[in-house]
């Protein structure tokens, strides 16, 4: 009895260790000094997940609310993580227009897997964010 090739490719990528990639644990979002970190957003990402949450970073602390990235980071993460029992609200426009999407604790390491809207991803899409922790 053989499996279907779609079944093998699910099973063998469930298996595969790394899955996450090279993207910290949510747990492990902390501060030296041990305090909470909301979130980080990396500019890069690759095919490889291995090779995703490089680069630039920016971490987010509990409760920041940004209707207007920095210039720097507007339409630049390709990658993030939320720290445990924390969650992103992010826009697709600055001023908190345009499309919007909620990331629950956990690592997302390429964000074109992620829809925004019929066209579009996440991918070089955050225009404005707002992370919150319980």
């Amino acid at each position: 009895m053989s499996l279907p090739p779609l079944l093998l490719l699910a099973l063998a990528l469930a298996a595969a260790p790394g899955a996450r990639g090279a993207c910290p644990a949510p747990a492990d979002l902390k501060k030296e000094d041990g305090t909470r970190t909301c979130a980080k957003l990396y500019d890069k990402s690759d095919p490889y997940y291995d090779n995703c949450c490089a680069g630039a970073e920016l971490s987010l602390e509990p409760n920041t609310d940004l209707p207007y990235l920095p210039s720097n980071w507007a339409n630049t993460a390709s990658s993030l993580v939320v720290g445990q029992r924390c969650e992103l609200t992010v826009w697709s426009k600055k001023g908190k227009e345009g499309k919007t999407r909620k990331f629950s604790a956990g690592a997302y390491p390429r964000l074109e897997e992620y829809r925004r809207g019929l066209f579009g991803d996440w991918n070089n899409a955050i225009s404005a964010l707002y992370c919150k922790c319980s």
